[in-house]
């Protein structure tokens, strides 16, 4: 009896220890899921430098209606360009907060501070459970005022799923301050006779965006070789004010006030074939590759012979 006894208490022991083991393992297994769970839903983006910017990122991850249309100007409204396409403040989170961003990395291009205004170009990879999980391109440029110590986004011109790659950054001196655009030319309309080509003149400055777009967009394999052969190219820099230079543009029909970059091509005689007029490639970052290369085509000189 007192055999079956221990033997009886060693067992109880055993299964004590056991349930508890295995109490222990399963409470872990929970925990460590939870944890996961937990930090798939919080934002681990890095800060951008920005604090409102962050907020913004944060508010549309966490599909806050209420934060997010507290950070938008109403008075004044906030203007939106969206896809060159005039809309307002509700259309753009209405689109942010459709994406049902899971994650939502922000890259910036370039931020320029004044007094009370930010001004920021970024370009955003966002993880949309909308889109199955996929990355989902933006580009956004936008504009921050401080209203009375609450910055507020005063205006922003975005790009959905652009077809042109973006530049990561506007460093490249595309126009370079002591260029002299009517020697430019001037060389540019030799070469061009010599070569049979015409001369492709890009109004623009090294502080607007799309120049940059358009000036990465050349460089693609489709476009490159079609520009090498058929054209001279000559960058003439509009400066900081939008004026400099404003008397070559006249001498070749090219209106500065619908915005840059703006296009005109010419032949080796200075003869002008065709110059932008309507601000056609103001908004390069939407544009497609077919566009530059149906513009190429067009005003490329006519074969030898022709």
């Amino acid at each position: 009896m007192k055999m079956k006894l221990k033997s009886s208490i060693g067992n109880t022991a055993f299964s004590i220890v056991a349930f508890r083991v295995v109490a222990f393992l399963l409470g872990s297994f929970l925990l460590m899921i939870a944890f996961q769970h937990v930090s798939a839903q919080t934002p681990t983006e890095s800060s951008t430098g920005f604090a409102p910017l962050d907020q913004w990122r944060d508010a549309i991850i966490a599909g806050n209606l209420a934060s997010l249309k507290a950070l938008y100007s109403s008075d004044p409204p906030a203007e939106i360009l969206a896809n060159n396409v005039a809309t307002g403040a509700d259309a753009d989170i209405g689109f942010w907060l459709a994406l049902r961003a899971q994650g939502m990395k922000l890259e910036i291009v370039r931020i320029k501070e004044r007094p009370g205004v930010e001004s920021i170009i970024f370009k955003a990879e966002v993880r949309s459970s909308s889109s199955a999980g996929q990355i989902v391109n933006v580009t956004d440029a936008q504009a921050w005022r401080n209203q009375g110590g609450q910055w507020r986004l005063l205006s922003a011109e975005r790009t959905d799923a652009p077809h042109l790659k973006q530049p990561a950054d506007m460093k490249k001196d595309i126009y370079p301050e002591d260029a002299d655009a009517n020697a430019d030319i001037k060389a540019a309309e030799q070469k061009a006779a010599t070569e049979h080509k015409r001369i492709l003149l890009v109004f623009g400055a090294n502080w607007c965006f799309d120049c940059h777009v358009l000036d990465l967009a050349f460089q693609r394999p489709d476009l490159a070789p079609i520009l090498a052969s058929g054209y001279v190219l000559v960058h003439v820099d509009i400066g900081l004010d939008g004026k400099k230079n404003a008397s070559v543009a006249q001498q070749f029909n090219v209106p500065l006030d619908k915005g840059v970059p703006v296009l005109a091509v010419i032949d080796s005689d200075g003869t002008v074939i065709v110059s932008q007029k309507n601000g056609e490639f103001e908004d390069t970052r939407s544009l497609t590759p077919e566009a530059l290369l149906e513009f190429l085509n067009k005003w490329k000189p006519p074969a030898q012979g022709a």
